[in-house]
């Protein structure tokens, strides 16, 4: 079977964890950040754990990523 490639996007933003979880970095936080309000770059700050529903679509998109 021929390799699967893997989505140039999706690799740079997702990450896998060692328990199948899949991370990323919230958006929005690289200008313009003078009229964003305080509490919305606080949370935007953290990172995050995408939805059950949609992890199967992005472990499809970066498929050797454990």
């Amino acid at each position: 079977m021929p390799k699967i490639k893997t989505h140039s996007g999706a690799k740079k933003r997702f990450k896998v964890t060692g328990t199948g979880k899949v991370k990323f970095q919230h958006v929005n936080k690289r200008h313009r950040l003078n009229q964003k309000d305080h509490k919305r770059k606080r949370i935007l700050r953290n990172g995050a754990y995408a939805d059950d529903t949609n992890i199967a679509n992005i472990k499809a998109l970066i498929p050797y990523k454990k």
